[in-house]
């Protein structure tokens, strides 16, 4: 057998109907589009969300919300992830080493979930309230 061999089974695939072949056809003339209008031309046919010249449903509803730019380059991190890491001075560097955030983050943020089991020293990476207490409370040290 061979790819070039291989064909559907018989009845598998119809004829598609040909229209615009004749009156005899059973779809002359107008080839099944009707009478004038829009949709009977030629690549006539409207827009997705078109009501006909009614404000379409997508401009009648209010704009919310937005994206802000800061957070696709700002990362959040849990007080117990930094247990993972090694090192005794933590910052954006050994963040990235540790797996803890992306290349492309510039800022992190350490918040109070979990807890720290040894002194470290976070630098260049801010933390908050909650955090910097339970970091100084196990004896470590909060800069910047």
């Amino acid at each position: 057998m061979y790819l070039n061999t291989l064909r559907p089974a018989p009845g598998r695939n119809k004829e598609p109907k040909r229209v615009g072949r004749g009156i005899g056809s059973g779809c002359g003339k107008t080839a099944g589009r009707g009478h004038k209008g829009q949709k009977s031309r030629s690549g006539g046919s409207v827009r997705p969300g078109f009501e006909g010249g009614q404000m379409p449903l997508q401009k009648r509803l209010p704009k919310y919300g937005f994206s802000s730019r800061l957070a696709f380059v700002t990362a959040e991190i849990r007080l117990s992830e930094l247990n993972l890491t090694d090192a005794s001075i933590i910052d954006m560097a050994e963040l990235r080493k540790a797996g803890l955030i992306k290349s492309s983050c510039r800022r992190a943020k350490v918040f109070a979930s979990g807890e720290i089991k040894r002194a470290i020293s976070l630098k260049g990476v801010a933390a908050t309230k909650g955090a910097a207490a339970a970091i100084k409370e196990a004896g470590g040290e909060v800069e910047g």
